[in-house]
């Protein structure tokens, strides 16, 4: 896995995690929602960075 890709898939996370608390805390749903999709955005990213991995293995 490249360092600024594994970098940028790791805070996509982290800001998700930070953005679904959040919601969760005020109630607000879209921002719940907002934060589980950028979380799933940076699961994704490294997802296909190990799969890349692999391949050249």
């Amino acid at each position: 896995m490249s360092g600024d890709e594994k970098a940028q898939a790791k805070t996509e996370q982290a800001k998700g995690k930070v953005k679904e608390a959040a919601g969760r805390a005020v109630g607000n749903e879209r921002l719940t929602a907002e934060g589980r999709a950028e979380q799933k955005k940076g699961d994704a990213r490294q997802a296909k960075e190990k799969a890349k991995d692999a391949l050249k293995d």
